[in-house]
């Protein structure tokens, strides 16, 4: 026992510190051995679970001790204590807690005035409804799972009832995966890091009312809110079946094949046709190929009623696989939200799409063309800020070795018919029959402004780092096509020029047409960049719950399904 003059240091009872007697305070030794005349009234047991040694509060003391004569401490609490030594207080639990979720609860509890906030009638029940709804989110409530009753008054089923809270609404808002570990996106400024004053405001306030809190945590997004929907309805609703279709060669409208019937049972049972039924001889009939086309639109194919490959790839893609393209989708939109700005150029890679918001609103959309599987389009968020008008080309030095050498090295006069110069790397003219092109060394390949320069009459610059931009392009007839990945990086735009018009005022869309009758080259700076945002997704819904499919072009659904574990 040690023992002060009570002039010369005071300690609240809830610190484990006793008034002995007149002039003494105790620290009172770790166990249940002092005399039951000086044990206090708020006893140590509501910190530490029945047979906890109280030896954490004496360290913590101890050192309070060495100091009594310089100055007086703040008041520690119980809970201030059970979070600082949380591997003694609740040794269970911090196993599951890693510093950063310790901060977090710190600063929660802090808010709450260093109390318990789950002993209020009806909170825990609340608690627990809101999360059974975030399997609606595509999310596993079971990841959530709260303790099981103990007394009343134990500290650490309170700080484990909110730390379950406190990472449900993380998950929820921010995503339950590393979007950089599976998706990662570049980002010309980086998001701010600190996640904790974001979630403490929808917590702390939201213990009062924890609908609210858990709404505010969703993405407010339109696309989210709509996608949500439509996976809660499907969710509850049992799984068609289908058979698969057979592989084979093209099927054309007005031909017979064997597979037809087989065809039709699949887009009956998809809800695309009223009867299964056909013709005797197996004909591809007009009703058929009807069916075939909405099927070919709502899966961003070209829809010409032919059956192919990737038409035949999309039909046989299972009912469960299909309701779980909505559930991870769920998640990306979650990431999306982190970075979507009220007014933005948002291009959906794997539908090969691209929309211009406006407050909120979507303003503008056309179809894009976008990187090849082997050439990906990278993901990323800056800033459009110039625009090249009636643009020269640099080929890319991967188009130079794997596209234009070879042609070259078959027929030198590719490079006329292509209007291509050669160029040294101080972007000097070269001659090129000087040029040994088996071994060509550093040269650079430039294609002068024109009808048939790749990059069409507009390129739409922003910063990053792998040379990518938007561009306008003479191969228009491939907009029609889908799914659209026909790029070596680049997102070719239809209809490039009205895209223009809605980065620019009126008065600098004047300007950029007397540039651009010119035919010369011109750098075009915008007076207000516009933010742009390359994001990937496969499965959007309307606000009328019809889904729109994108065909997962660069094979990133499935990875993302393993991650988020157990399809609910």
């Amino acid at each position: 026992m040690v023992t002060l003059a009570p002039d010369v240091l005071s300690f609240p009872r809830q610190a484990g510190l006793y008034i002995q007697g007149p002039g003494l305070i105790d620290f009172p030794i770790c166990g249940n051995d002092w005399p039951s005349s000086w044990r206090p009234r708020i006893g140590v047991k509501q910190l530490f679970k029945k047979h906890a040694c109280y030896l954490s509060l004496c360290l913590l003391a101890a050192p309070l001790v060495a100091l009594a004569g310089e100055q007086a401490p703040l008041p520690v609490s119980p809970m201030q204590l059970a979070l600082t030594q949380l591997a003694v207080a609740c040794p269970a639990l911090a196993t599951r807690v890693n510093p950063a979720q310790q901060q977090l609860l710190q600063g929660f509890y802090r808010q709450q005035g260093e109390q318990p906030v789950w002993g209020v009638e009806g909170r825990l029940s609340g608690l627990q409804a809101q999360l059974t709804q975030l399997v609606d989110d595509g999310l596993d409530p079971g990841r959530y799972r709260l303790p099981s009753s103990s007394p009343v008054g134990d500290l650490c089923h309170d700080i484990e009832i909110s730390q379950q809270y406190l990472q449900a609404l993380q998950d929820l808002h921010y995503g339950r995966l590393s979007q950089a570990r599976f998706e990662p996106l570049w980002r010309a400024q980086p998001l701010p890091e600190d996640r904790q004053a974001a979630l403490l405001a929808m917590a702390v306030p939201g213990i009062e009312h924890l609908a609210t809190a858990f709404e505010r945590a969703r993405p407010n997004l339109e696309q989210y809110r709509n996608l949500r929907q439509a996976y809660a309805q499907r969710r509850q609703q049992p799984l068609p079946q289908w058979p698969a279709v057979a592989g084979g060669p093209l099927l054309r409208p007005d031909m017979q094949d064997k597979r037809v019937p087989d065809l039709a049972l699949r887009l009956y049972r998809g809800g695309l046709l009223p009867s299964p039924e056909v013709s005797a001889d197996n004909t591809y009939g007009s009703e058929l190929v009807s069916a075939v086309k909405n099927f070919q639109l709502s899966h961003s194919l070209q829809a010409d009623g032919v059956i192919g490959a990737g038409t035949l790839k999309e039909l046989n893609v299972s009912p469960a696989e299909r309701r779980e393209q909505l559930r991870i989708n769920l998640e990306r939109l979650r990431w999306l939200a982190q970075d979507f700005e009220p007014n933005i150029v948002l291009v959906n890679v794997a539908a090969a799409q691209l929309t211009f918001y406006k407050d909120d609103a979507v303003v503008w959309q056309t179809r894009t063309q976008v990187g090849r599987a082997e050439r990906q389009t990278p993901l990323l968020k800056s800033q459009v800020t110039r625009l090249t008008l009636n643009p020269t080309w640099t080929v890319p030095p991967t188009i130079l070795k794997e596209d234009k050498l070879p042609e070259i090295r078959r027929d030198q006069g590719f490079l006329d018919r292509q209007n291509l110069q050669v160029l040294d790397a101080n972007g000097q003219p070269l001659a090129v029959e000087d040029i040994d092109w088996e071994r060509p060394g550093n040269i650079l390949l430039r294609q002068g402004a024109g009808p048939r320069n790749p990059l069409g009459r507009i390129a739409i610059r922003f910063p990053n780092p792998f040379s990518v931009y938007l561009h306008d392009t003479p191969s228009q007839a491939l907009f029609s096509k889908g799914p659209r990945a026909f790029s070596s990086g680049c997102v070719r735009v239809e209809q490039a020029l009205q895209l223009r018009d809605w980065l620019l005022t009126p008065a600098e869309r004047l300007r950029t047409n007397d540039l651009l009758a010119t035919g010369l080259t011109h750098e075009f700076r915008l007076a207000k960049p516009v933010p742009i945002l390359l994001s990937y997704w496969t499965v959007q819904a309307d606000s009328h719950g019809q889904l729109l499919y994108a065909p997962d072009i660069y094979g990133h659904d499935q990875l993302l399904s393993t991650a988020l574990g157990s399809k609910i």
